[in-house]
């Protein structure tokens, strides 16, 4: 579903821009929360659901949720305006757990089974029964019947079907969720293992009744520019198009200036830093002092990393990622600065909470919650005069928002360094297959070797948070990181910046 504009995308986007128009008008917060379902959904006859009462229920929800509210179940008797007050201030605010399951919206959809479908022809030969090793398969009424209880979920039934009227049904956001987070609860519905899961939001975005949502700070963010602190926007590599494709970077940063931004930041700046400590580390240490190196900018699937394989988590570098670098240098020139990381990730906010990293930034949305700030504000990007940007973002920076971009810089940066080392890499995307690497690396297949991780399948730029189809965001991160002045982040002076920020 990923670029197609459909109606859960449509539902979010209303709510992200009335969220952040109710943050900038103020007044009876309660009053006006309780109106939004109604104003989001008018009429009486539900669209989407058997009942428009419902529908609105799940608005609630989502509305509380993106103030970082904590969601309810529907036994819970309360006003959707519970707890909004205590929510309107200006700093990060939202209680664990940042992924939420709407149960009233989960469609209890079937975890894991192989069906027959009406495109079943009774054909003469049903090789399906003739493959089936548990003899789960009979012919009734000349068509082909599964028998639940004795399927093995194989597949060959499938491989064999010459109509393909079999297939193998998976509850999409389990399907998606590569470290199986996901199982059901006793009423068939979602349930996510917190334990387990490490919020890259895969869950999210794949959910075609849009029963999973994260929490928000739009609300808070926009309370700290009404109070007049002066906030900066962080805006991470994954940028380039996000916004359409008649708005360019010039224009971005004019529509983030009318907005009330005291200036904006690229986060491939950070990048650049990252890039130069990780190189700086994994010569210092593979492979003498350990037996690999994993890369870090990717919240998710560092988290995934040490979880599952603790005794390796010294091998995940400790180089801090992009955003709180960044971060970090807009607060080491400011220090009454407020940072709002913009970006297309939603594990970035759980990284922004950990008491390592909170001080340096204070807010996270996604570019989707962004639009909908943009959209309360009524600001036409494509109209916005060009703004011209001055940035030190190299090419290896900027591309750090795509597959391999991170593990191509550190590369590079290390060339530079030490013109005659060679380094083997090996990448993977999505959790699954980042699982798979490390239980490779713990095989010892990658000693020696520089690992790239990413959550998301693409990198960044398929971010939960993001709002293009992935490849036009890949191909418009390329275009852009070609203009960057310089092409290596050790072409310019990081080293001395670090040292700066006390890395």
């Amino acid at each position: 579903m990923r670029g197609i504009y459909t109606s859960v995308i449509d539902i979010r986007r209303k709510v992200f821009t009335e969220v952040a128009r109710l943050a900038y008008e103020g007044g009876d917060y309660a009053k006006k929360i309780e109106q939004l379902p109604f104003k989001i959904l008018p009429g009486e006859l539900a669209s989407y659901r058997e009942s428009i009462f419902l529908e609105r229920a799940i608005i609630g929800e989502r509305l509380r949720l993106a103030i970082g509210l904590p969601v309810r179940t529907a036994a819970e008797s309360a006003p959707v305006s519970d707890g909004i007050e205590e929510s309107a201030i200006a700093r990060k605010y939202y209680d664990p757990p940042l992924i939420n399951i709407i149960k009233f919206a989960c469609h209890a959809c079937p975890e894991n089974k192989v069906v027959s479908t009406n495109a079943c022809q009774g054909c003469l030969a049903h090789p399906c029964t003739e493959v089936c090793p548990k003899d789960a398969i009979h012919i009734i009424n000349g068509r082909s019947v599964i028998d639940q209880e004795k399927c093995i979920q194989c597949g060959r039934c499938i491989d064999v079907c010459p109509y393909n009227a079999i297939i193998h049904q998976k509850r999409p956001c389990a399907a998606a969720c590569g470290i199986d987070a996901i199982s059901s609860d006793q009423y068939g519905r979602a349930k996510i293992d917190y334990d387990k899961c490490v919020s890259c939001g895969m869950c999210l975005v794949n959910c075609p009744f849009g029963a999973i949502v994260d929490k928000g700070q739009i609300f808070q963010m926009i309370h700290a520019m009404k109070e007049g602190h002066r906030v900066y926007a962080a805006v991470a590599p994954a940028f380039v198009g996000q916004f359409g494709p008649k708005v360019t970077p010039g224009k971005l940063r004019a529509a983030m200036k009318a907005l009330g931004f005291a200036d904006v930041i690229e986060v491939a700046v950070g990048a650049d830093l990252c890039a130069t400590d990780e190189a700086k580390d994994f010569m210092e240490n593979v492979p003498d002092k350990l037996p690999f190196m994993a890369t870090s900018c990717c919240p998710a699937w560092s988290v995934m990393a040490k979880k599952l394989f603790p005794e390796f988590k010294d091998c995940v570098s400790m180089t801090l990622t992009p955003m709180v670098l960044t971060g970090r240098l807009i607060k080491l020139k400011d220090p009454e600065a407020k940072v709002v990381f913009i970006g297309p990730c939603a594990a970035k906010k759980l990284e922004a909470s950990r008491k390592s990293v909170r001080s340096d930034i204070d807010f996270v949305l996604t570019f989707e919650e962004m639009m909908g700030v943009f959209e309360a504000k009524n600001i036409d990007l494509e109209a916005m005069e060009e703004e011209k940007e001055v940035s030190e973002a190299s090419r290896d920076g900027r591309n750090f928002a795509i597959a391999g971009g991170v593990a191509e810089a550190v590369v590079n940066c290390i060339k530079k360094m030490y013109p005659d080392q060679e380094i083997k890499v090996e990448s993977a995307q999505g959790l699954r297959e980042c699982k798979k690497l490390m239980t490779l690396a713990k095989a010892g297949k990658y000693n020696g070797y520089l690992l790239e991780g990413m959550a998301c399948p693409g990198g960044c730029v398929a971010g939960a948070g993001t709002l293009q189809a992935i490849n036009k965001s890949t191909v418009a991160v390329k275009q852009y990181a070609t203009s960057a002045e310089y092409q290596y982040c050790c072409d310019t002076d990081y080293l001395k910046d670090l040292e700066e920020l006390g890395k």
